[in-house]
């Protein structure tokens, strides 16, 4: 299956088992908060999703607060700015930075330990083979890692996922099978039909940028009919 670039993405609704991928269906989550770290095109969709669905997440970059302030206040007020710091104290974090940013991150806390971090990341680099994913979870030890919401580009993650009586797909990958329900009961309250891939180094690959080729899943905008 050759790769399709962002501006090509097709739309076509995927069965139960397609893929080879396993559908969970969890709980939704408790007592948990939330937070995007990145506020460039990709970190604004993803706030956009929470605002939709009026779920409270705060924002970060390494702008201060009040830089991002005028674009979270035209989105809603469950839309909070907080400094990286005060951001990376949530339950669940979704990291939006550019790949090469990702370290700098990682060095705001001591610990990552009983953190869920999502990997909303892309790279083409080389990494000798291995996927970008794992290098992520080595730079954030503690963390548990889950990959999502990468594989559509920012103009389709700022749409509303409820299209034609289905719901957009997104895919989840992790080496975590705790993490994997929590972000799975997190991607069904925005209103997405979640797909586990399985393992990062196993279905996870799907979905992994990797040495100037994008992965088969990356850009394909998938719908899944009902409920």
């Amino acid at each position: 299956m050759k790769a399709r670039s962002a501006s090509h993405s097709r739309k076509t609704r995927v069965a139960p088992g397609s893929c080879g991928a396993t559908h969970l269906n969890t709980n939704r989550n408790t007592h948990m908060n939330y937070a995007i770290v990145g506020f460039g095109a990709v970190g604004q969709a993803l706030a956009r999703m929470f605002a939709r669905k009026g779920i409270e997440v705060a924002v970060a970059s390494r702008h201060p607060p009040e830089a991002l302030a005028p674009q979270a206040n035209a989105m809603g007020p469950t839309i909070i700015p907080k400094t990286l710091k005060d951001a990376l104290e949530a339950d669940i974090v979704l990291l939006a930075v550019r790949y090469e940013q990702h370290p700098e991150v990682a060095k705001a806390r001591a610990s990552w330990a009983g953190k869920i971090v999502i990997d909303v990341m892309n790279t083409l680099d080389d990494l000798n083979g291995v996927p970008s994913s794992s290098v992520v979870a080595q730079a954030l030890p503690g963390a548990q890692l889950v990959k999502a919401f990468n594989h559509l580009p920012a103009r389709v993650l700022a749409e509303d996922p409820a299209v034609n009586g289905g719901r957009r797909v997104v895919f989840l990958s992790s080496d975590d099978e705790s993490a994997t329900a929590k972000v799975t009961s997190l991607a069904e309250q925005l209103g997405y039909a979640p797909v586990n891939l399985g393992k990062i180094a196993e279905g996870g690959l799907l979905v992994q940028g990797r040495n100037g080729s994008w992965a088969p899943l990356v850009f394909q905008d998938l719908f899944k009919k009902g409920q």
